[in-house]
């Protein structure tokens, strides 16, 4: 460069100003430090409920957050600046000594602080430069294309052609007048002047027929005087068939010609010499336009730009652009690096590498975000060095890449400037010609150099890149695409720089790297030297980290490695870390098999529960099967631990549940709660040990299936005693006097109804994988059978303390309720009633503040049946009363169920209307009936219960019918099956009753009976009786045959079989006429005998109760025949 201070003025006003980028910092953020978690506790104590669940949440809440796979935003959590890399300044390129700078002189003052050279050495460099013998340039021309040129042939189009020159200051042409402007013009005859070589004379190929040309040709001319040299260049219309290209080459032969029309006449006289046209003929090509550029003016990193065409004259008419790159280069230079035979792209690689190392430390020495932002002084530099070392786009490319990843080395710079680079070099690696063999190579191991470099990180991957820093992880990426570019170039080397695929060197430093890490926290959390014990502690830490660091592996690490270089690290990781994880588990486990204690056994509980985990997070990935894993038979050297923590676990449930119960006032928690405190500590409790059965997942499903039942049933059994102690505790409360709804036995009977639907979740939460008993009901059968039974338990539990909480009320309801009976009858049905339904009202808004939904329903179905007891008890009381005494109490009645229904918020409709309803609104219907209609229900009622009971007291066939010409009715006995065994030999004696009912509408018919047949249980009668009725009294209602089967005592009194009633209306000859006169018709009848039911007997009760002779006659029969019955069971 000792050319420079002469250029020196040119070069910095041509010079392109590289724009500077100014890193962008980051706010520190605040201390992102991981929580401190809570301390482990020790081993529990046997009989410490609160200490043993103490433990047991902090291994619930371990797991909280291990369900389902890790989203990255949770653990992205900081965007603070990544770790410091590790650099070491020997991996950089040596640097420049003073010896090899003598020929830099660009922006003296920018380089004596590059340097740091005192101003004596710094001017004796420069007077060196001055005395340097001038370097000689070479003009690089490449004529690419020209545009919109002049139409000169007559099929509209140009045969187009560019002939080009260097003109020095004695050949421009220069005419006396300034009238006539005229320009020098390579055809045109011009005086004389100084020689010029031929070989300055360069010409393009002809493009025939365009105005468009496309030729990319490239020219070197060798320069005498930057300052007064300019390139000249003409472009013609091709007009004969000489190769004009023919005739430059031969004239470069000649020499000693003067002139530039000498030379061109030459040329045209050769070339007509050499082609078919003779020397005498004028063939003269058109001129399409011309161009001047002087030397001076091409920038020193050249230019690529559309040049617009000039006339040779004023008479000239030219049009168009031609477009040229231009590049000033030296080929020869007095300095000591040429001289030494050192090349420029040598030079200018040490260059690079000094001007790095000065100006990142002059932008921020620690700066890991650096993109090698050069300064204005600095880019002239090397853009002068550039362009005039004649160094191509690739080569420049190939240098800044290698210079950038050897200083990323020793200080550390921004990934995404290294990817740029490499992506600039790919793109002029595939537009250029490879690379000189030695450059090659040099490349070649600047690659070698930057991956092995990386590959040293990715070994430490979790210190320098950590999941839980954005920051790094964005680094961790781009440094992935920079691996990715250089598998890219791979194929293109000559000289391979990778011995194996990068892919496979990748994937053997990162389980390399798996490796270390592990080996490190195994030895600070459970060193193999510590006893089992205190080693068992440890390990349990260790698993927790590695499943926090698997989390990582799949959120964060997983998909950059897969995404960019097709590596599927996390089932890599995964692998290698549960089967080293695996192998230390199992060594552990069998020292300790021997060693079993309730400290061991708790110890190691956790610890399955955490490689549990492990095995779990692999099963949720879709697609993969835990089966395949070094953990998947874990778990039977754990089955010893786990039946022993079990067993305390039922123990310390009930200690828990019992000092629970023992600190309970029998209030509620809060105004928004209902149950005491132990309810809420029971189904805590509860809740803990169904999560902990679930975190458990015993694989093996005969193991799982046992170890689940003995955990039911020991839930089961702690409800039941938890129940146990509230029921001795609310016997131990004070009892209020005065007091009709007892506060305690509200609270009691919320924490029951709590504690059955905590217990009944957690037991359905117990359900073991399907093995040997299949499912019921979706739970396994003997869980299934253990929820309902528990289930049916504490329902009457409940019932009970409903019970005692409604039994204080029974005084005050009989009391209202006889307040009612006693109510004369001048006063109205709604004032007799009102005392009640305030008292009702009262109570049950009491009860709804004290208690839930649930139980609020069974006191109101308990004092349901209390009131309708006390009505029923009380209708029993008053006999032969008016009619009035039975409609106040059915208006009672039904203002109670409108009460109770409370519009849809109370007891459902059909549960009012049930049971005892039925019989109280029965008894009030019947009472307002006449004895008449009495006895006809009560034949109605025998009629109903015809379905009732199949096959308990036996079946007897019978047929009927009606013959009308003779007005009677005939029925056939046919025979029994199945009687009661009612004689001391399991046989009876039976005959059969038949009578007609109800006895008014009948009074003149007698009752019949059958033969006496002995000791059978199916006899055959086949007797035929009639009864002479008229057919309208068998069409009227409640008209039956009545079938009463007895069993013949000799010596004492007829037992009861059963009985069966017929109805007359549906019989053949009552419905329709028979056929054929008094034939007999119709099929045989199957009833099912049966005894009496409640409904029968309650009319027959009300009947008792009137005085007048009809129904004291109907009932004193009946009460013959009822003696022989036995009671309804």
């Amino acid at each position: 460069m000792s050319t420079l201070l002469e250029i020196k003025s040119s070069v910095l006003r041509q010079v392109q100003v590289c724009p500077s980028f100014r890193r962008r910092t980051e706010e520190e953020p605040g201390d992102t430090s991981a929580d401190p978690q809570e301390p482990a506790t020790g081993a529990w104590k046997p009989g410490d409920g609160v200490e043993f669940f103490t433990q047991m949440r902090l291994i619930l809440k371990k797991g909280e957050g291990r369900r389902g796979l890790p989203c990255p935003e949770v653990l992205l959590r900081s965007s603070s600046p990544a770790p410091s890399e590790p650099v070491d300044p020997n991996r950089g390129l040596r640097a420049l000594t003073q010896e090899e700078v003598d020929d830099q002189e660009a922006l003296l003052s920018y380089l004596q602080q590059v340097f740091g050279t005192s101003p004596e050495e710094h001017a004796e460099a420069i007077e060196c430069v001055k005395k340097a013998k001038a370097p000689k340039y070479a003009l690089k021309v490449s004529v690419m294309r020209a545009k919109n040129l002049l139409a000169k042939d007559p099929n509209g189009f140009s045969d187009p052609y560019c002939m080009l020159g260097i003109l020095s200051a004695s050949s421009t042409p220069r005419e006396p007048g300034p009238h006539k402007e005229q320009r020098f013009s390579f055809r045109k005859g011009a005086k004389r002047g100084s020689p010029l070589p031929a070989k300055c004379i360069q010409v393009t190929e002809v493009k025939s027929s365009t105005l468009n040309p496309v030729w990319k040709e490239h020219f070197l001319f060798e320069i005498e005087d930057v300052s007064t040299d300019q390139l000249h260049l003409d472009i013609w219309d091709h007009d004969d068939d000489v190769s004009l290209v023919e005739a430059c080459r031969k004239l470069n032969e000649v020499i000693g010609l003067k002139g530039m029309s000498r030379y061109f006449k030459q040329i045209v006289k050769s070339a007509r010499a050499n082609g078919r046209a003779g020397p005498t003929e004028d063939h003269t090509d058109d001129f399409l336009g011309c161009l001047n550029i002087p030397i001076w003016e091409v920038p020193v990193a050249g230019e690529d730009r559309w040049f617009k065409l000039e006339p040779r004259s004023s008479a000239s008419r030219v049009q168009g652009d031609c477009q040229l790159v231009l590049k000033l280069i030296t080929t020869q230079r007095d300095t000591g690096m040429s001289q030494r035979g050192r090349s420029g792209f040598l030079s200018y690689l040490l260059l690079l590498s000094r001007l790095l190392q000065f100006e990142h430390r002059a932008e921020e020495p620690n700066s890991s975000s650096w993109r090698g932002e050069l300064s204005r002084p600095a880019a002239t530099v090397l853009c002068l060095h550039g362009a005039q070392s004649n160094l191509s786009a690739l080569q420049l490319a190939v240098l800044h890449w290698q210079v950038s990843s050897r200083h990323h080395q020793t200080c550390t710079m921004d990934y995404g400037y290294l990817l740029g680079l490499l992506e600039d070099m790919q793109l002029h690696w595939e537009e250029a010609a490879s690379l000189p063999q030695e450059q090659e190579e040099s490349l070649a191991d600047s690659f070698s150099a930057f991956s092995e470099f990386a590959l040293g990180l990715l070994r430490q991957l979790r210190d320098y890149f950590p999941a839980t820093n954005s920051t790094a992880i964005h680094r961790l990426e781009l440094l992935l695409k920079c691996l990715d570019k250089l598998q890219l170039f791979q194929p293109s080397f000559e000289i391979c720089p990778f011995e194996t695929e990068l892919n496979m060197d990748i994937a053997a430093a990162l389980k390399r790297g798996n490796r270390e890490w592990y080996d490190r926290l195994l030895n600070a959390k459970s060193p193999r030297e510590q006893p089992g014990l205190q080693r068992l502690a440890g390990l349990v830490e260790l698993v927790d980290a590695i499943y926090e660091d698997l989390q990582s592996c799949y959120s964060i690490y997983a998909s950059l490695f897969h995404s960019i270089i097709k590596i599927d690290f996390f089932t890599l990781t995964f692998r290698q870390l549960e089967r080293l994880l695996a192998e230390e588990v199992w060594v552990l486990t069998e020292d300790l098999s021997p060693k079993m204690t309730l400290e061991v056994a708790s110890r190691l509980f956790e610890l399955y529960l955490s490689l549990a985990d492990i095995q779990r997070f692999w099963s949720s990935i879709l697609g993969r099967d835990s089966r395949s894993l070094a953990l998947a038979n874990i778990h039977t050297p754990f089955l010893p631990a786990v039946k022993l923590w079990l067993q305390v676990l039922r123990d310390q449930a009930k200690w828990r549940l019992q000092g629970a119960v023992d600190v309970d006032t029998l209030e509620p928690m809060d105004g928004s709660s209902k149950h005491s405190s132990s309810a809420a500590t029971a189904s805590l409790c509860f809740s803990h040990i169904q999560e902990l059965w679930a975190c458990l997942a015993w694989p093996d499903p005969a193991q799982a299936q046992g170890l689940g039942m003995q955990l039911s049933q020991d839930l089961c059994e702690a409800a039941l005693f938890y129940t146990e102690l509230l029921r001795k505790k609310v016997d131990t409360q004070p009892k209020a006097s005065g007091e009709a709804v007892s506060e305690p036995l509200c609270v009691v009977l919320n924490n029951v109804e709590l504690l059955r639907r905590a217990v009944g979740q957690a037991l359905r939460g117990l359900a073991w994988p399907e093995g040997a008993s299949g499912l019921a009901g979706g739970l396994p059968r003997p869980l299934l059978s253990c929820t309902q039974a528990l289930d049916e338990d504490l329902h009457r539990e409940a019932c009970t303390v409903t019970a005692h909480l409604t039994s204080k009320m029974v005084g005050d309801i009989r009391k209202y309720v006889q307040h009612i009976s006693l109510s004369p009858d001048s006063i109205q049905n709604d004032e007799a009633v009102a005392p009640l339904m305030k008292y009702l009202d009262e109570k049950l808004a009491l009860l709804n503040t004290l208690l839930v939904k649930e139980n609020l329903n069974r006191v109101l179905e308990a004092l349901w049946e209390l009131l309708l007891q006390a009505i029923l008890q009380a209708l029993g009381t008053n006999l032969d009363v008016s009619a009035d005494f039975y409609s106040r109490f059915h208006f009672t009645l039904e203002a109670l169920v409108t009460f109770f229904h409370a519009e849809g918020q109370g007891l459902p409709m059909e549960n009012l209307r049930d049971g005892s309803y039925k019989r109280l609104e029965e008894e009030l219907r019947l009472h307002k009936c006449s004895t008449r209609e009495c006895i006809e229900q009560y034949y109605l009622d025998k009629l109903k219960q015809r379905s009732l009971e199949q096959n308990r007291c036996g079946r007897l066939s019978v047929r009927c019918y009606y013959e009308a010409a003779e007005q009677r009715l005939v029925v056939e006995v046919l025979h029994a099956a199945d009687l009661l065994p009612l004689d001391p030999n399991g046989l009876s004696d039976p005959f059969v009753i038949v009578e007609l009912g109800p006895p008014h509408l009948f009074p003149l018919v007698h009752s019949q009976r059958t033969q006496v047949k002995s000791r059978t249980l199916h006899p055959v009668y086949d007797e035929l009786f009639y009864f002479s009725v008229p057919a309208e009294a068998c069409r009227r209602r409640g008209a039956c045959v009545l079938f009463t089967v007895m069993d013949h005592d000799w010596l004492s009194t007829n037992d009861f079989a059963g009985e069966a009633a017929l109805g007359l209306g549906s019989i053949g000859g009552i419905v329709r006429p028979q056929a054929g006169g008094s034939s007999r018709a119709g099929q045989p009848v199957t009833l099912h005998l049966r005894r009496p039911r409640a409904q029968v007997r309650s009319t027959l009760r009300m009947l008792e109760g009137r005085t007048n002779r009809e129904a004291q006659e109907f009932v004193k029969r009946l009460r013959e025949l009822e003696k022989f019955m036995e009671a309804d069971p």
